[in-house]
């Protein structure tokens, strides 16, 4: 029951037993009986008084508590007169400014963060309380490639998706550099914040690849220079020492024989430096209009000889409309030549490498049916100097990446089921 209706009830109570009471003097003494149906009729007019005072302080009190429940932080109330009624104001006012300029600066800080998380150059992922994805800002749905709609809500665990995987090991506080198709490399972060009692993670996801790779160079680069530089130095003077002696001894056969494998050794080495070389010193690409259908089929010529001796067919599943690419020939052609080596040294015998393009998006793929990747394998194919073939010098991949990546591609090798391997070049992103 209200305290307005307990309130009505005790005082009308009240009053109508007094009124019983009075009746019963009404014949004995009936001024008696006048005066005290006055002080009845005064005594309700005061407590009617009273409870107008006392119920109106709680009726705008209750008026302010239900606008605090709709988050109205605008309703004040103004001054009554009445010192207890204005105390309460003054206290209900001053505690609304105060929830009004709270709202304020937390609203100031969520929208400043919010843009903060947005415009963030590193990728951040916000899960909730069940570990499920709440929020992904830009640069973190750019890096793992899917739409929005397809990670909210679902629990990170349960979506197949590499770094999404790699992510869902990761402990909070805890750090790890993952590396995916042997090319791109990511940092991974895993935290947390304290949200009603609960711990909540969130994860910073960042893309190393380019960092990484402009290091990588800078110190083989340094190597290489440095070696070619030695080999240089001492191939030219020994090479003029054989010559000199060669000539000497052309009589002997023997001594000549000697020499010349000496020479030849020296040529070798002197090879072997610069193709080392070559990827220190790959100029910028002079990009022109190529047709990719015509690059194809003459470097499929050109490697048609080698092919054969493996007994290894060519298969070219080319886009009924040509495909024009901005590139420069000459690089990519020794790029397809290097794809095309590797396709084939991967093919024991007998086999098939497929040239397959499409015109939208412009994309090539070499699919050949060798042996395959091995997973370890796979996340170091493109690392300099890294070669599962026994005279392998690591050269080709890595010659490879630095000529598509100059040229602003994206590429992709990898064993897509047993026997098929693909080598997936995307001309536009």
């Amino acid at each position: 029951m209200r305290l307005r209706t307990k309130y009505i009830l005790f005082v009308g109570i009240i009053h109508l037993v007094t009124l019983a009471l009075t009746f019963i003097i009404f014949n004995d003494n009936k001024i008696l009986f006048i005066a005290s149906e006055v002080l009845v009729l005064l005594s309700a007019i005061i407590s009617w008084q009273l409870y107008k005072e006392l119920i109106r302080p709680l009726k705008t009190l209750m008026q302010g508590v239900d606008a605090i429940r709709d988050r109205d932080f605008n309703v004040k109330f103004l001054a009554t007169g009445r010192y207890e009624m204005d105390q309460l104001i003054n206290v209900y006012n001053s505690m609304i400014d105060e929830l009004r300029e709270e709202r304020t600066k937390q609203e100031q800080q969520h929208f400043f963060l919010e843009k903060l998380i947005n415009t963030s150059p590193t990728g951040i992922i916000i899960l909730d309380l069940d570990e499920c994805i709440h929020q992904l800002n830009p640069q973190a749905l750019l890096l793992l490639g899917v739409e929005e709609q397809a990670l909210l809500g679902k629990p990170i665990h349960t979506i197949f998706h590499p770094l999404l995987q790699e992510i869902s090991r990761l402990s909070s506080g805890e750090s790890k550099t993952v590396t995916v198709n042997g090319i791109e490399t990511y940092k991974l972060q895993k935290s947390h914040f304290i949200d009603r009692g609960f711990a909540r993670y969130f994860i910073m996801l960042e893309e190393l690849t380019a960092e990484l790779l402009a290091a990588e160079k800078k110190a083989y680069g340094k190597v290489i220079r440095m070696m070619a530089h030695e080999v240089n130095n001492t191939v030219g003077p020994v090479n003029s020492i054989l010559q000199s002696t060669l000539q000497a001894h052309e009589n002997s056969t023997t001594i000549s024989n000697a020499l010349q494998v000496a020479i030849d050794r020296n040529h070798n080495l002197n090879v072997f430096m610069r193709n080392f070389a070559d990827i220190v010193r790959l100029p910028e690409p002079h990009k022109k209009n190529t047709d990719l259908h015509q690059l194809l089929q003459s470097t499929g010529k050109l490697m048609e000889l080698k092919a054969g001796e493996k007994q290894i067919a060519f298969a070219f599943e080319l886009s009924s409309t040509p495909v024009q690419i901005q590139a420069d020939t000459l690089q990519l052609e020794q790029a397809l030549i290097n794809i095309i080596k590797n396709a084939i040294e991967a093919i024991p015998e007998k086999g098939t490498i497929s040239f397959i393009t499409r015109s939208w998006p412009k994309e090539l793929i070499v699919r050949d049916t060798g042996k395959g990747i091995a997973p370890p394998i796979a996340e170091q194919l493109f690392s300099p100097f890294f070669s599962t073939k026994k005279d392998g010098q690591g050269i080709g991949l890595t010659l490879t990446r630095e000529i598509l990546l100059n040229h602003g591609y994206e590429f992709s090798l990898k064993t897509i089921e047993p026997g098929v391997t693909e080598f997936r070049i995307q001309f536009e992103k």
